[in-house]
C-alpha cells in the first residue's frame, strides 16, 4: 500500500468513526475506499469490521453519561448483538457475495420509516409500557437485535441506522441515550465478527490499524459532536445519512 493509499484509507477511517458515533453507515466510505486501494471484496470486509472496533469504543466512552443506568440492558442486548455477530460472520464465508443484496435496502428503508415515525409510535406504546411494569425490552426487539447483529457481522452498512430504529420505537428513552447504546452493540457485533475472521479468513493488518487509529479518532470527534445535537436535529441527520446509504447501495 502507498503512502497516499494509506492516507486515504485512514482518513476513511477518521470519517467512518464519526458518522458511526452519530448515525451509522460509515462502512460505506471505509469499504469502497478498501476495494480501491486493492484489497479483495472478503478481506476488505473483514479488516474493515475489526478496525472499526476502536471508532465504536471511543463512541461509546464519549457518551458515557447517557450510558449510565443502562448496564442491564447493555447486558442483555450484548449477548443478543454478540451471538448475532457470530452467526452473521460465518454467513459470509458460507454465502454468496450478493445473499444481502436483495434484503439490505428494504432493512434500511424500515428502519428509516421507524426512526422518523419514532415519535408518534413511542406516545401509542407508552400506555402499554407502563402496564409492563417498565418491561419494554420485549422479545421482538432482542430478536430484532439479534437479527441486526447477524447484518452486522455479515457486513454492517447501516447497522446503526437499523438499531437506532428498532429501540427507538421500543425504549422509553431519549433517542441520546438510545445512540449511546447503539454504539457499545455496534462495538459488540465489530468484535466478535473480526475474532470469528482472525482464525478463518485472511486479514490485511495494515488497513486494520489504519482503519482503527481513524475511526478512533472520529468516534471521539462524533461523540463530541452528536451529544449535541437536539432529537429533531439527530433524528433528521439518521434520516440523510440512512438516504444516501439505500442510493449508494441502490446504485452499486
Amino acid at each position: 500500500m502507498h503512502p497516499l493509499q494509506a492516507l486515504a484509507v485512514a482518513a476513511a477511517g477518521i470519517a467512518a468513526g464519526t458518522i458511526n458515533t452519530v448515525v451509522g453507515s460509515g462502512t460505506l466510505i471505509t469499504f469502497p475506499v478498501l476495494l480501491a486501494v486493492g484489497l479483495p471484496p472478503l478481506t476488505a470486509n473483514v479488516s474493515n469490521g475489526l478496525g472499526l472496533v476502536p471508532g465504536s469504543l471511543f463512541g461509546a466512552i464519549g457518551y458515557r453519561d447517557e450510558l449510565a443506568g443502562q448496564a442491564r440492558r447493555i447486558r442483555k442486548f450484548g449477548v443478543m448483538s454478540v451471538l448475532g455477530a457470530a452467526v452473521g460472520a460465518v454467513l459470509l464465508l458460507i454465502l454468496p457475495a450478493d445473499a444481502f443484496s436483495a434484503v439490505v435496502p428494504v432493512l434500511i428503508v424500515i428502519a428509516l420509516l421507524l426512526v422518523v415515525l419514532q415519535p408518534w409510535l413511542a406516545r401509542r406504546l407508552a400506555a402499554r409500557k407502563r402496564e409492563a411494569t417498565g418491561n419494554t425490552d420485549s422479545w421482538l426487539l432482542l430478536l430484532g437485535i439479534f437479527g441486526t447483529g447477524v447484518y452486522g457481522g455479515y457486513f454492517g452498512a447501516a447497522q446503526g441506522v437499523l438499531l437506532l430504529g428498532l429501540m427507538g420505537v421500543v425504549l422509553t428513552e431519549s433517542l441520546q441515550r438510545i445512540n449511546a447504546i447503539k454504539n457499545v452493540l455496534a462495538m459488540f457485533a465489530n468484535l466478535t465478527a473480526g475474532i470469528v475472521f482472525i482464525f478463518v479468513a485472511h486479514i490485511s493488518w495494515l488497513a486494520v490499524a489504519l482503519i482503527a487509529v481513524g475511526s478512533a479518532v472520529g468516534g471521539v470527534l462524533g461523540a463530541r459532536v452528536g451529544r449535541k445535537l437536539p432529537p429533531v436535529v439527530l433524528r433528521g441527520l439518521i434520516v440523510v445519512i440512512g438516504v444516501a446509504a439505500l442510493a449508494k447501495l441502490l446504485l452499486t
